[in-house]
């Protein structure tokens, strides 16, 4: 697809809310882009306290900002045009945050267990989301899509619930976080596959790439000349990024560091993600998502990479805040009533079979069942990925919008239920670690030490 084919918003569609019966004009919107944030924050500030004082994920929070202010409740709606243009924004800024975290050193150490575990727990989840889509009558692509929806799970809700118990850098947390990676990598491969398929799986077909054409005069389908225009277009990025990029963005950084100035250091870097985003979209056909992936993970191997973390972190935190906001606001409560058996299966794929998946993996690489146990827990759930995989099957008309509620609604309930999960396995690592210390109860032939005889002297 050439850029300038390229539809405008592949993630986040303009919804029709007049169907709702909600009154689009309750505040007054003649400050539009200022009313939708502060409804946002501050909803989201609201929520996310509560969500802090019972022990919850933020995001559990964030997201019930979203449906408070979304097209399906009543009261006030906030304008999803701008909501969706700031959520384009906190998904460049997740995926670049993303991409900044990403080791492949810390891969590596890990691969023998991370890749085949992934990848196969990755397969477990899509085949269950597949077959669930097809006793609902769906297409085979709208199953597919939904259930690579649901075996992903979020990067934010793993490292929360690790860093609580500090197993980042325990062998669990390293292998947890591979095996995230590998699950980020093949959801990013998905996100460049999907728009060019999206006619064989079901939805619209895009209009055919200008190079598919020539494709076309060698005997190969303007489908497959797509997608093989696609990855070509994709791979040259890629290769710019790792041949061009990985040089140019860490001299970029330490040139601008040199100049003592924190505020022109901050800017160089979000300058860098915006723009490498942007220029990946226009030039080369790739969504925003791949390029801020690619635009953190090259700057990650500059000896910068930690300060331009922390400089960027409040800025990617509030536009990640926005992003779960506009999740919430596309989701429709009306399914937790209309298809409560559905929803239940949607959940059990998450937490059951996912966890179930990992765990019987993990034990098949010869590990203990803690590591099981731990990596189980620590999948069973889905989030961000999710939803930005799940909104473009939406957009390009592959998935049904009842796909999109049940993933939203799947994830809610995921996450609300994952600290359980966790609180479950420290009760029981709490009990293992009671059991040594408990001293053994004397027998009655033991003799006790003060009626032991006294060793003899030697002579």
């Amino acid at each position: 697809m050439s850029p300038d084919k390229t539809p405008r918003n592949l993630l986040w569609p303009r919804l029709d809310v007049t169907r709702t019966g909600k009154d689009h004009d309750a505040l007054p919107h003649d400050t539009p882009l200022i009313t939708t944030l502060v409804a946002g924050f501050g909803l989201a500030f609201v929520f996310g306290l509560l969500a802090q004082r019972l022990k919850l994920p933020l995001i559990a929070g964030y997201l019930l900002a979203g449906v408070v202010i979304g097209p399906f409740t009543p009261g006030y709606v906030a304008d999803m045009g701008l909501a969706t243009e700031l959520a384009e924004l906190g998904v460049i800024l997740l995926m670049f945050g993303v991409g900044l975290h990403f080791s492949p050193r810390d891969l590596m150490a890990v691969k023998g267990i991370a890749v085949p575990g992934a990848l196969g727990q990755i397969a477990v989840a899509t085949g269950a989301g597949t077959l669930m889509g097809w006793l609902l009558g769906w297409s085979i692509g709208a199953g597919l899509i939904f259930g690579l929806a649901l075996s992903v799970a979020s990067t934010v809700v793993l490292l929360r619930a690790l860093q609580d118990r500090d197993l980042v850098q325990s062998e669990k947390g390293k292998v947890a976080v591979g095996w995230l990676i590998v699950e980020d990598l093949v959801m990013v491969l998905a996100l460049v596959l999907i728009p060019p398929l999206a006619g064989l799986l079901g939805g619209v077909a895009q209009p055919v790439e200008e190079g598919a054409e020539i494709a076309a005069q060698v005997g190969i389908g303007p489908i497959a000349g797509t997608v093989l225009i696609t990855l070509i277009k994709a791979a040259t990025f890629v290769a710019l990024m790792l041949v061009i990029g990985r040089r140019a963005i860490p001299w970029v950084l330490h040139y601008v560091a040199l100049t003592h100035s924190r505020e022109l250091f901050r800017l160089s870097v979000l300058a860098i993600a915006l723009g490498v985003a942007y220029g990946a979209t226009k030039f080369f056909g790739v969504s925003f998502a791949l390029g801020a992936f690619f635009a953190g993970m090259v700057m990650s191997g500059s000896t910068l990479s930690s300060q331009a973390m922390r400089e960027t972190l409040p800025l990617r935190d509030a536009f990640a805040v926005l992003f779960f906001v506009s999740v919430g606001m596309l989701f429709n409560p009306s399914i937790i009533w209309t298809s409560p058996m559905t929803l239940a299966a949607t959940v059990v794929i998450i937490v059951a079979v996912k966890a179930i998946a990992a765990f019987y993996i993990v034990r098949a690489f010869g590990h203990g069942r803690d590591m099981g146990l731990t990596i189980a827990a620590s999948l069973a759930q889905i989030g961000e990925f999710s939803f930005i995989l799940i909104t473009m099957g939406v957009t390009l008309s592959i998935v049904p919008e009842e796909a999109r509620d049940l993933v939203v609604a799947g994830a809610m309930i995921s996450i609300l239920v994952n600290p359980l999960l966790f609180h479950l396995l420290d009760k029981r690592a709490a009990r293992k670690a009671a059991v040594p210390e408990e001293a053994p109860a004397p027998t009655e032939d033991a003799p006790d030490a003060e009626d032991a005889p006294e060793p003899k002297e030697s002579a």
